[in-house]
């Protein structure tokens, strides 16, 4: 299993942006199909909405990747 830590530079970023930021998809389509077809934990749950917001300490999973999502620190 991997694990990635990802730091935000807003307040928080959309979950088919997330895997593909982190390289874990190769398009935002494919994004769209692993979380419809439930693919995709967020904080252990499975997560169907494409555009959920993912917050600093939230923990997303797919496949055999674990993101631990950080808030960005520079905010005030």
């Amino acid at each position: 299993m991997q694990t990635l830590e990802f730091e935000l530079d807003s307040d928080y970023v959309e979950l088919k942006q997330l895997l593909k930021l982190a390289d874990l998809v190769t398009s935002g389509g494919e994004a769209k199909t692993v979380i419809a077809d439930g693919q995709v934990l967020v904080d252990g749950e499975v997560e169907l909405r494409k555009a959920c917001k993912i917050r600093g300490g939230q923990v997303v999973q797919f496949a055999d990747t674990t993101i631990h999502v950080i808030a960005d620190t520079d905010a005030p």
